[in-house]
C-alpha cells in the first residue's frame, strides 16, 4: 500500500489537538520541514516559508470550523465533502485520527508506543458502518501510516485477524522510526529555550551590570517574651465546694 505523507492541514491540527504554545509552534514546523519528503509532501519541502503560511492558513481554517482543542470533534479536521485519502469514506475521522497519533510519534521520538482500544474508538469517533468494514480500515490506516501493532504483552498483533475490546501498543514500524532524527525533539527544544534565557541574562550583565545583594536590615522580631517557659510557672488553684452527685438536698421542716 502506498505510504501517507503529511501536508499543512495535518501539522496544523496537530498543533490545535495537542495545544502546541503558539511561540514554540515555528520551532515544530522547522523540525518536521527537516525530513523533507519523507514526512511532508513534496511542495510543502522546497521552502519553508512558504510551509509557514501554508500551516498558519489552516490553523486559520481550524480554528474557524470550531476544531480548537482535544475536546474537538474529530470531524471538523476536514472539509464539507472532502475525500478520505487511506480509508472508506465511512471512516474518514478514523484516518483523521490516526494522523494525529502517527504525528504525536514523530514529534515525541522517547515515547514508545501508544495504547488504544480500536473497539472503543469507533464510538468515540462517531463512526457508522459496518464492524467488518471498519476493522478492514483499522489494518489499512495502520499500514499506510507506517504503523506497528502489538499486544498489552508487548507480542505483535495482525489486525486482519480482528480487532479485540483491549488497549493494543501502536508505533512508529522501526524503518520508518530509524530515518528519522534520533535526537529527542523536546529535548533539543528545551536545550535551546535554555540557552536562549542563558544569552539574555549575559546580555543583560553586559549592559546593565551584575545587581548587588540586598543585606538584610530588619532587626529579628524574636520577642523575649516567647522564649519563656510557661510550664514551669505555678498557678493557684482555686478552692470550690461543690456537691457531689447524688447528695439529697436538705428539706425544710415546716
Amino acid at each position: 500500500m502506498r505510504k501517507y505523507i503529511y501536508n499543512s492541514r495535518d501539522v496544523a491540527a496537530y498543533f490545535k489537538y495537542f495545544s502546541v504554545p503558539s511561540h514554540l509552534e515555528v520551532s515544530y514546523m522547522q523540525y518536521i520541514f527537516n525530513f523533507g519528503n519523507k514526512v511532508l509532501a513534496e511542495p510543502l519541502t522546497r521552502d519553508f516559508e512558504s510551509f509557514k503560511r501554508e500551516v498558519y492558513r489552516e490553523l486559520y481554517f481550524l480554528w474557524a470550523n470550531g476544531f480548537e482543542n482535544e475536546k474537538a470533534d474529530i470531524s471538523k479536521m476536514t472539509s464539507d465533502g472532502q475525500l478520505s485519502l487511506i480509508c472508506d469514506q465511512d471512516c474518514i475521522c478514523l484516518e483523521s485520527y490516526m494522523k494525529l497519533i502517527c504525528l504525536h510519534l514523530i514529534f515525541s521520538s522517547n515515547l514508545p508506543y501508544i495504547n488504544l482500544n480500536f473497539t472503543g474508538l469507533m464510538t468515540q469517533l462517531g463512526i457508522k458502518c459496518s464492524v467488518e468494514l471498519y476493522e478492514e480500515n483499522c489494518r489499512k490506516v495502520c499500514e499506510s501510516l507506517q504503523l506497528e501493532v502489538f499486544d498489552s504483552f508487548g507480542k505483535p498483533f495482525d489486525l486482519s485477524l480482528g480487532i479485540p475490546d483491549e488497549l493494543l501498543r501502536v508505533r512508529l514500524n522501526q524503518e520508518f522510526k530509524q530515518s528519522l532524527d534520533s535526537r529527542d525533539f523536546k529535548e533539543m527544544l528545551r536545550s535551546e529555550q535554555m540557552n536562549w534565557l542563558k544569552d539574555l541574562k549575559d546580555k543583560s550583565f553586559k549592559l546593565f551590570g551584575s545587581i548587588p545583594a540586598r543585606k538584610k536590615t530588619t532587626k529579628s522580631r524574636k520577642s523575649s517574651a516567647s522564649t519563656k517557659n510557661y510550664r514551669d510557672q505555678a498557678y493557684p488553684v482555686v478552692n470550690k465546694s461543690v456537691q457531689p452527685k447524688g447528695t439529697p438536698k436538705p428539706t425544710r421542716d415546716n
